[in-house]
């Protein structure tokens, strides 16, 4: 019986090969990988952290486990956005490691084969390399989908309150 459960996991994994979700943030289409998204639920109440980055939106309690929020648009140094009935929080797995994406729009799964993969331009602003979450421009029919590391997005060398996060809801039960 576990080989068959095996099985079928490989399964689910050849049918997400290749496929993206896709989501707004200010006028650009990003997408990740599928396999990380877990699940997409309604934007709820978020409890804020003192003293942290103001990207990490605070946290949710997600039928038991406390998980840390990240707004996208400020992760991405965009200009704040007022949330509203299409904002939506995208729960997504990197690592082991489970939060919030706050993000303004989930748009659709498109599926991108690796040849219609592109490496981002590398545009240099100072010292700082642009799009530093950004591994890849997905051409899709006439757009473009920009596509995004989550690992990168997850931990960067400033977002230890993410993973400390984590870390915390795995030993306390304290509901939120």
């Amino acid at each position: 019986m576990s080989e068959e459960r095996e099985g079928v996991r490989g399964q689910d994994h050849d049918v997400q090969q290749g496929k993206y979700m896709t989501f707004k943030s200010g006028n650009e289409y990003f997408g990740l990988k599928l396999q990380y998204v877990s699940e997409i639920i309604p934007f709820q109440a978020i409890t804020a952290i003192p003293e942290t980055e103001d990207y990490i939106k605070g946290l949710i309690n997600l039928r038991g486990k406390i998980l840390p929020v990240i707004d996208v648009r400020r992760r991405f140094k965009q200009e704040p956005f007022e949330y509203n009935d299409r904002t939506c929080i995208m729960v997504i797995i990197v690592k082991d490691t489970m939060v919030g994406l706050v993000v303004e729009q989930i748009a659709e799964v498109v599926e991108i084969a690796d040849e219609n993969i592109l490496p981002p331009p590398t545009i240099m602003r100072g010292d700082r390399l642009q799009n530093k979450y950004v591994y890849g421009i997905g051409r899709v029919g006439d757009s473009v989908k920009l596509l995004i590391d989550p690992d990168k997005l997850l931990n960067d060398n400033d977002n230890s309150a993410a993973e400390q996060t984590n870390d915390m809801s795995d030993d306390d039960e304290r509901e939120v």
